[in-house]
């Protein structure tokens, strides 16, 4: 008898309403702290309540993991279901909702967790693949092999438009934040390792910025696997995604280049007019 497998992630993937619904996803949501209430990731909050909120108060949130008695509930419905659970989380280096997974797993015999080494869609590209191999009628235990295979060969990328809330949220200092203002300069921060890091800096518009950025991330677009291609936003105008979107048409010849906008989580960090191309490697 074929299993009865179900994808499953935290809300970190951003892979937006259609795709959820496309594929059956379900998601974790992550807690939002903004004042004095907390709300679900994705589901009584969005970025835009964030930005209202911190331009009225010049506030940010808080955001935390999926607890241990949340993951349990979340796994044993659907084990009571008859699924056996596939589960995807944010990288284990950036936050606590890996290690809480896995430790909720352990009450189960056919959950497993997938620790996508990566945040927004550079774990939904995993999500995404996994939906596929279910589909095709792949065993838990070879798309779990193959996904965390994958994880290493995903490609994501973010340009910063503005620094304010990486600084607000103390991940970078007052004198990086002011210089790269004052000179308009734009870092890209990659995900290595699981890890967030610079990886270059541009400098000037933008919009401009975002070409060279694109033409630098995707080449010539041969070492890109085609399926699925994201450009990832956090507010950016449509204009503005659209132009990137076509830009990366030109280069490569995606069969689904997807725009998404990343969720409370990933703004809540990087904040409005944050931009990044997203792909697995060959």
């Amino acid at each position: 008898m074929q299993e009865k497998i179900i994808i499953t992630s935290d809300s970190t993937t951003d892979l937006g309403e259609e795709l959820i619904a496309q594929y059956g996803i379900k998601i974790l949501p992550l807690k939002v702290v903004l004042g004095d209430k907390t709300y679900a990731d994705g589901v009584d909050i969005t970025p835009d309540m964030i930005y209202a909120h911190y331009a009225e108060k010049g506030e940010l949130p808080q955001t935390a993991a999926p607890n241990l008695a949340e993951c349990i509930d979340f796994f044993g419905a659907l084990v009571n279901d008859g699924y056996t659970v596939i589960h995807f989380t944010i990288s284990s280096e950036m936050s606590s909702s890996c290690s809480n997974a896995v430790i909720a797993a352990q009450e189960f015999e056919n959950v497993y967790v997938v620790d996508t080494r990566n945040l927004s869609t550079g774990g939904g590209l995993l999500v995404v693949s996994a939906c596929e191999m279910a589909q095709k009628g792949m065993t838990a235990e070879e798309i779990v092999s193959q996904s965390r295979e994958l994880a290493d060969r995903v490609s994501a990328s973010f340009i910063v438009d503005d620094l304010t809330f990486l600084y607000k949220g103390g991940r970078c200092s007052a004198l990086a934040a002011l210089g790269a203002n004052l000179l308009k300069l734009k870092p890209c921060i990659e995900v290595s390792g699981g890890k967030m890091d610079v990886s270059r800096k541009y400098r000037g518009k933008f919009e401009k910025v975002l070409l060279q950025y694109i033409a630098d991330q995707v080449g010539d677009g041969s070492r890109i696997v085609a399926d699925h291609v994201f450009v990832t936003h956090a507010g950016c105008d449509d204009e503005i995604c659209q132009m990137c979107a076509e830009e990366v048409r030109k280069l490569v010849p995606v069969k689904q280049i997807r725009i998404t906008r990343a969720g409370c989580t990933i703004s809540s960090h990087c904040g409005k007019n944050t931009l990044g191309v997203l792909f697995i490697r060959k």
